[in-house]
Formats: C-alpha cells, structure tokens, sequence
C-alpha cells in the first residue's frame, strides 16, 4: 500500500470517525472498546477495495456493528460473572455527543440479545433502513422489524416519562451533593422519590455496594451511613455536569478514588443513583479531571 494510497483512506476515514465511535459506544457501553472497534474498522478500511465502495458511511457502519455483535457475544461471559452491579463507563459532556440514550436505557440495552441491540440502535437511534440492518447482520427485512420491536417493548420503562430541563438538573445535583455530603437528611429525605435506589459499580476493585439497594428506608439508612463517612473524608467536588445524558457530578473520593455519580429524575424526584468506581472505567476522565 502507498502511502498515498494510505493517506487517501484517513482522509475518507476520519469524518466519519465520531459517528462510528457512537455507533460502537451504544452497542458495547465502553469507550475503551468502542475505540477499539473503530480502529480495528479502519484497518480494515485500509485493506478493503475502497474504489469500488460506493457509499463509505454505509460500508463502515456494517463493519462496526459486526465487530460489535462479535464482540458483545465474546464479552457476554466477563459479564455475567463482573464482581457487583455492572454500569455503563461514564461519558461526559460537553466533551461528548452521548446524551441520545440516557444510562437507565442503556442498563436496558444489555437486556437484549447482540442482534435485538443492532436492530434497535441502528433504526431507532441513527435512522438506519431494515433493508441495510438486514444486509449488516444477515436477517431478513422483516426479521428485523421484529428485532427492533421486540427490543422496543424491553426497553421502553427505561426511557424517560418526563422532560427535565438542564439547569433544574443541575440544581437537584448540586442539592443531592451537598445534602448527601453534610449530612443533611431532611433534605436528602426530599430529594429521594419512595421507590428510589442506588447502584454502585467498583468492579471489585474498589469499595462499593455489592447489590442494589433498593427502597427509601434502605436508600436512607445508607445515606445516613455515608453521611458519617463524609464527615471524616469530605469529598473533593471537580465538576458538576450530564453523565450519560443524566444530572451529576465527578468528584475525588477517599482514597483518592475517582467517581462520578448520575442522578435519575422523575417528576423532581431522584428515582435511582449511579455511581461509578471501578478505576478501569475512568481512565478516559482521569487526564482531565485532576
């Protein structure tokens, strides 16, 4: 290969870059992975018969999702036996597009098989035709269509039942910060819808809550735990901001310890809080966030 020939394929390559990295992220809920993906993508790019490509997007978007769908059937066992609740790696904005599909969909998403996740991301979220998903995975048409549909019927709780204005997530962030960090438990118990809960993923690597913790007594008495926690180790607060389409903050926890944490909200109230821990599912934040 010249290195003309080489250049021409970066060139074509890397406007389309942003879109595959979102395509891969969606479909495998890791930035590391995603990224991997993609590179494997354009080395295959590099070696593919690129004159004879009439639509590049199209062509490397079938590469991806099957590099994808390998990939998510190869993993399936390193999530079955992850150490505590797994969680999607955190992505941030404004430094990302991400916010499309917030985490609880996502959380949804790992519910279904490789092929039902293809179908439905590739329609539902990036406007893809049945006829080029069908050509991508090796279904037919209407095979697809049911895919999607199915994926559809599994994921729709998760989708959001109200709209939350940014800055009034923002606010309930900083109030859940600052009331969970002082100890605050009148306002916390404010906060705090009757049915929240709270997941925790350390990957076994770090402190964190082995199952979910689910209910507001149980919520509570764990805030109410961590309160006393706090008053001895206060957290270091970097920045507040959306984490997976959700109101949240990244802070420096005891230890050292990297964290973000992302707040669910419905009708005003927090329904469920994640937080992330594991050091392995930070690093793409931890550059930018000391």
């Amino acid at each position: 290969m010249t290195l003309k020939s080489s250049q021409d394929a970066a060139a074509s390559f890397h406007p389309l870059r942003p879109k595959l990295i979102r395509i891969a992220y969606r479909m495998l809920g890791s930035v590391a992975d995603a990224e991997d993906v993609v590179q494997e993508a354009f080395l295959r790019w590099l070696d593919a018969d690129r004159e004879s490509v009439r639509e590049p997007e199209a062509f490397l978007r079938r590469v991806v999702t099957r590099l994808c769908i390998d990939h998510l059937r190869s993993a399936r066992h390193r999530r079955e036996t992850y150490i505590g609740p797994w969680l999607p790696e955190p992505v941030i904005e404004p430094e990302s597009e991400f916010d499309d599909i917030t985490l609880p969909l996502m959380m949804a998403l790992e519910r279904l098989s490789p092929l039902e996740r293809a179908a439905f991301l590739l329609h539902d979220v990036f406007g893809v035709s049945f006829d080029e998903i069908a050509e991508t995975i090796g279904r037919e048409p209407a095979a697809c269509r049911q895919l999607a549909s199915r994926a559809r019927n599994h994921v729709r709780a998760a989708r959001p039942r109200f709209t939350l204005p940014k800055e009034r997530g923002l606010e309930l962030a900083a109030a859940f910060f600052a009331a969970s960090r002082n100890g605050d438990m009148q306002r916390l118990r404010a906060l705090l819808a009757a049915d929240v809960a709270v997941y925790a993923d350390g990957g076994g690597k770090v402190p964190a809550a082995m199952r979910p913790i689910v209910g507001f007594d149980k919520v509570m008495q764990f805030q109410t735990s961590l309160a006393q926690f706090f008053a001895k180790n206060m957290s270091r607060l970097l920045r507040y901001g959306f984490i997976n389409g959700l109101p949240g903050f990244v802070t420096i926890e005891h230890g050292g310890i990297l964290q973000t944490t992302a707040l669910q909200i419905d009708d005003g109230k927090i329904t469920a809080i994640y937080v992330i821990r594991n050091p392995d599912k930070l690093q793409h934040l931890s550059c930018t966030s000391h």
